[in-house]
């Protein structure tokens, strides 16, 4: 494995180990919203399942990567979310995509170093297994 693939790896890890603790034991906070994203997070909010849904993955896939265990399998769960990271940005936040476009692209060069694991996944016609 090259050292890019494992500095990816463990980066990924420690930024959603983190965020996704964060989501629980408030280490930080963040900035509070204003405007158009206030109202995004309003709507977020009201859902009440969505948040601790989404930090609950964040942290378990974080967890994954550090180890180095099921790096596909985080890397699934944590595409939707990396999308809507930077659908958000990109339709209400544009000025603050660039921690969830860096992420992304973490996400994505991964997606490639393991790409023999998603084969089945992508294949056109799949025919199921016998039983």
């Amino acid at each position: 494995m090259s050292k890019f693939t494992l500095a990816a790896r463990i980066l990924l890890g420690l930024a959603f180990v983190v965020f996704g603790l964060n989501g629980f034991v408030h280490f930080f906070a963040p900035p509070a919203p204003a405007g158009e994203m206030a109202t995004v997070f309003a709507g977020l909010m009201a859902a009440r399942y969505l948040f601790p849904l989404m930090f609950a993955v964040m942290t378990l896939s974080g967890v994954l990567f550090l180890a180095g265990r099921f790096v596909p399998l985080a890397l699934t769960c944590m595409a939707p979310i990396l999308v809507n990271i930077l659908g958000f940005h990109l339709a209400v936040d544009l000025g603050g995509i660039g921690p969830g476009a860096f992420l992304t692209a973490l996400e994505l060069f991964l997606a490639w170093r393991y790409r023999e694991a998603f084969a089945g996944v992508l294949a056109a016609r799949h025919t199921p297994a016998s039983t």
